[in-house]
């Protein structure tokens, strides 16, 4: 190279029948097409450590993506028919174990024949539920003045009704108008009353 910077590099298109001496370092050059690669090419090993790895670009640019891990596929997979499944049980659990019976509404009933003398009125009283088990807790309260204790009324897995009676029992001559009254204390608070008339003359 006459002339030129002896450091300056240029490649050099030739053909392949220039290139019949045998190789250097064992093996011999590559030849592509009509462009000779300068150098002792590649060895056995060096071939071996890329066979099926990454190209130079794969890995300057950071090479093709990897799969996920296999533990992370598996829980892919399973991940929705687990959320199907705990659903499933949570619905189940709420609603053996979920909240106990709800009133959904209370009403209360006159007798149909208002007592006589020293008579008896049976005021009745009807609770509508949600259907759920549990216990509802309550009490009667009446115009003279008087409230019972609390009561309780256990209910049954699809018992939606329940019925309360109040016996009020009247003594001596005259007319008295009653008020009787359901106070529902929990699970929730309701009430509902009913008037009737007591009603005594002497032969």
């Amino acid at each position: 190279m006459s002339g030129d910077d002896p450091d300056e590099y240029s490649a050099t298109v030739l053909g392949s029948h220039w290139f019949e001496g045998p190789a250097r370092d064992g093996e011999p050059d590559r030849v592509e097409g009509e462009v000779l690669r300068f150098g002792p090419g590649v060895t056995p090993a060096t071939r071996h450590r890329m066979a099926g790895g990454p190209t130079t670009a794969q890995i300057w640019h950071g090479g093709p993506p990897q799969p996920p891990p296999r533990r992370r596929r598996t829980l892919r997979r399973y991940a929705l028919p687990g959320a199907v499944l705990l659903a499933v049980l949570a619905f189940l659990a709420w609603q053996r174990l979920g909240p106990e019976v709800a009133v959904r509404g209370v009403s209360v009933a006159a007798p149909a024949r208002p007592p006589g003398c020293d008579g008896t009125a049976d005021v009745v009283a009807l609770l509508e539920t949600d259907g759920r088990p549990g216990t509802v807790t309550y009490r009667w309260e009446r115009s003279d003045g008087t409230r019972s204790g609390l009561l309780r009324e256990r209910l049954a897995r699809h018992q939606t009704q329940a019925r309360l009676h109040l016996l009020w029992t009247f003594h001596g001559p005259g007319e008295h108008r009653a008020t009787a009254r359901l106070v529902v204390v929990s699970p929730t608070r309701h009430s509902a009353e009913t008037r009737f008339t007591y009603r005594c003359e002497p032969v």
